[in-house]
C-alpha cells in the first residue's frame, strides 16, 4: 500500500474498532489472523463443547488467543472474563499452548485492569507467557497484509487517490505534543555513544540526514522519559513494533536511504506541511527509534566503514 492508502486504511480501521463488539469482533479477529498466519486455527464455539477456552491457536509458536470485546467495559467483567478463559484453557487445552494472549478491542490502549491481571497471572503461572493484543497490535498485523487481503479483512475499498493528512500515526500525537512543549536546547557537548559509529555509514545516509538525526539524538532522552512506567513501556514496545514493520516494508519499495527517511517522517507527521517545532519533534522521535535500532540496519560484527574519518 502507498503511504496515503495506509493512512486512509488506518482511519477506517479505527472506525471499525469502535463498532466491533462481541462476535463481530471475534469474526474480524479470525479473518485477520487467518490472512496473516497459515498456521492459525480459528476456534469457534460448538454446542456443549464451547470453545474450550480458546478463540484461536497458532500451531508453530503455541499461542492461545482469548478475545473480549464487550459493548461496555467494566472492571469486574474484565477480571471475570480473563481468569475464566485462562482457567478453562489450562483445564481443557493443557499442553497445547505456551503463551496466553488476551485480545481486546479498546482502541485507547491497554486497560489498567488488563495490565494488573497479566502481571498477576504471570507470577502465578511461571510456566506460561502472557501477552495482550489491542488495537495497536491488530493494526500492525493489518499493516503486513497486501492490498487485496487488507481490503478483504477490513471490508472496505482502499482508494488510490492522494489525500492530505495532518498527523501520520495518531498513536504518536501525544508524544509529539509532549516533545513540542518540553524540548530544550540541544547540548552540543553531550556524548553520543549509544549507537555504533558505523551505523550511519553502513546505511549510506547523506550529510543532511546525519545532521538532523544527530540533533534529534541529543534530545531523544525526552522520548524515554515520556514512555517511562510499566503501562507506558507496553505502549513504547507497540509503537516500536510499528516502526520496525513499516521500515521493513519501506526497504522493499525504496532504494535510497533518504527516501526511506522521508517516508518515515511522513509516518510520524503525515504529508501536510507542519509547524517547524513539530517538524523538529518528529526528528527527535526518528532519532530515538534509530538509536534503538528499530529503523535502519545494524552493521554486522567486524564491519568497518570504507570512508576515512567517517562519523556516526
Amino acid at each position: 500500500m502507498s503511504y496515503e492508502q495506509r493512512l486512509f486504511a488506518r482511519v477506517r480501521f479505527l472506525e471499525r474498532m469502535s463498532d466491533l463488539t462481541d462476535t463481530a469482533f471475534e469474526d474480524f479477529f479470525h479473518n485477520l489472523m487467518c490472512a496473516r498466519y497459515p498456521g492459525f486455527l480459528d476456534v469457534r464455539t460448538h454446542g456443549n463443547l464451547g470453545d474450550q477456552g480458546a478463540d484461536g491457536l497458532t500451531l508453530h509458536d503455541r499461542k492461545l488467543f482469548a478475545s473480549y470485546a464487550p459493548q461496555t467495559v467494566k472492571s469486574a467483567d474484565i477480571k471475570a472474563k480473563f481468569y475464566s478463559d485462562l482457567e478453562k484453557a489450562k483445564e481443557k487445552r493443557s499442553g497445547e499452548f505456551g503463551t496466553f494472549v488476551f485480545v481486546h478491542n479498546d482502541r485507547r490502549g491497554m486497560h489498567p485492569e488488563i495490565a494488573t491481571h497479566l502481571v498477576e497471572a504471570q507470577s502465578a503461572n511461571p510456566a506460561l507467557t502472557f501477552e495482550q493484543m489491542g488495537a495497536r497490535r491488530l493494526w500492525h498485523e493489518c499493516m503486513r497484509l497486501d492490498l487485496d487481503s487488507a481490503q478483504d479483512v477490513l471490508d472496505f475499498e482502499i482508494p488510490a487517490r492522494p489525500v492530505v493528512y495532518g498527523i501520520g500515526m495518531d498513536d504518536l500525537a501525544p508524544l509529539l505534543k509532549h516533545l513540542r512543549e518540553l524540548r530544550t536546547s540541544s547540548d552540543p557537548l553531550m556524548p553520543l555513544d549509544n549507537v555504533p559509529i558505523t551505523k550511519m555509514d553502513f546505511n549510506c545516509l547523506d550529510e543532511e540526514a546525519r545532521e538532523v538525526l544527530q540533533k534529534g539524538r541529543r534530545q531523544a532522552h525526552l522520548v524515554d522519559a515520556f514512555y517511562s512506567g510499566a503501562r507506558r513501556e507496553v505502549e513504547h514496545d507497540e509503537v516500536a513494533e510499528g516502526f520496525r514493520s513499516y521500515y521493513q516494508e519501506l526497504k522493499t519499495d525504496w532504494e535510497e536511504p533518504e527516501e526511506v527517511l522521508w517516508q518515515l517522517e511522513m509516518y510520524v507527521l503525515g504529508n501536510e506541511r507542519q509547524h517547524p517545532k513539530l517538524h523538529r519533534a518528529a526528528w527527535v522521535v526518528l532519532a530515538h527509534f534509530f538509536d534503538r535500532c528499530d529503523i535502519f540496519e545494524v552493521p554486522p560484527p567486524g564491519w568497518t566503514s570504507p570512508a576515512v574519518g567517517a562519523t556516526a
